[in-house]
């Protein structure tokens, strides 16, 4: 199997995780604030990557071509961190005053956004790339707004939080060549976990009681969606071109609407499945020049 292929994969089995994590946010927010509930998942998800650290015994990779300073990676790692922190805090707290599907929609907008930001970078993105984000847009579009799109306080939050998963991508795609990528995951996670907890701790009734309530969304999301989506999306970015892989990522939109359809019992339109069929165009249509 091709390393392009193997990251595409990769990429897919996150964007599932992230679709299904949608749930578990909805679900887990019953019982615990937004930045409890984050911290929670994410300290977990720290642990997850403990016995992984030892894989790796090298900082950084030996390729000269990509040399860069251990103080610029460090930096590097905080930046990440600090990024993943603000992108989630806006999600889960604009999960609070707008709907999943709304959220959902903005938050698949780093679909666009990224090569935008990647032709200030010196990035190069060709034509099928653009067309596979038109494609994804529209049917992130038809998948997630079903009334009115009017912008509210938690549709704002969402969109910010769109626009620092953005750079949160990028900075993804320029680390994760450069070091050890269980270093890159468990580093991130880890500032994250720490910066919720003292925000939570300042602001939100943190119950132990209430957590163990909200134990299966919590689990969830720590394993399986810090633990093992985020540290997929840096394995995978060492090959896959940043616009590229905000397409496939975006795909979590998707699996949201399906893993509201199986467990939340929420219904699938043909509006709905006509986004998700053009989503998938979207991302056929970029392995066109990949072939």
């Amino acid at each position: 199997m091709s390393t392009k292929i193997r990251s595409d994969l990769i990429l897919i089995l996150a964007a599932i995780i992230w679709g299904f994590a949608f749930v578990a946010q909805r679900v887990g927010m019953e019982f615990v604030g937004p930045f409890t509930f984050n911290a929670v998942r994410f300290t977990l998800g720290t642990l997850v990557m403990v016995p992984f650290l030892f894989f790796g015994k090298k900082f950084t990779i030996k390729d000269p071509s990509l040399a860069t300073s251990r103080r610029k990676i460090l930096w590097g790692i905080i930046g990440t961190g600090i990024l993943l922190f603000i992108g989630v805090s806006l999600q889960q707290v604009g999960l609070q005053t707008t709907t999943a599907g709304k959220a959902g929609f903005i938050t698949g907008l780093y679909v666009v956004f990224v090569p935008i930001v990647g032709i200030f970078l010196g990035q190069r993105t060709n034509l099928y790339t653009w067309l596979g984000v038109l494609l994804s847009a529209t049917g992130l579009y038809l998948l997630s707004i079903t009334s009115g799109f009017r912008i509210g306080h938690g549709d704002l939050l969402v969109f910010a939080c769109a626009l620092v998963f953005t750079f949160h991508l990028l900075l993804i795609s320029w680390l994760s060549p450069r070091m050890n990528s269980f270093h890159l995951a468990a580093g991130q996670f880890a500032i994250c976990a720490l910066l919720n907890i003292i925000v939570a701790f300042s602001i939100e009734p943190v119950n132990a009681g209430k957590i163990m309530e909200a134990a299966i969304p919590i689990l969830y999301g720590g394993i399986l969606s810090v633990g093992i989506a985020y540290t997929l999306q840096v394995i995978a970015q060492k090959e896959a071109h940043p616009a590229y892989a905000s397409i496939i990522l975006s795909m979590e939109a998707v699996f949201a609407a399906l893993g509201g359809w199986m467990i939340l019992h929420e219904s699938l339109s043909q509006r709905s499945l006509a986004g998700c069929l053009l989503m998938l165009a979207g991302m056929l249509v970029v392995q066109v020049k990949r072939l």
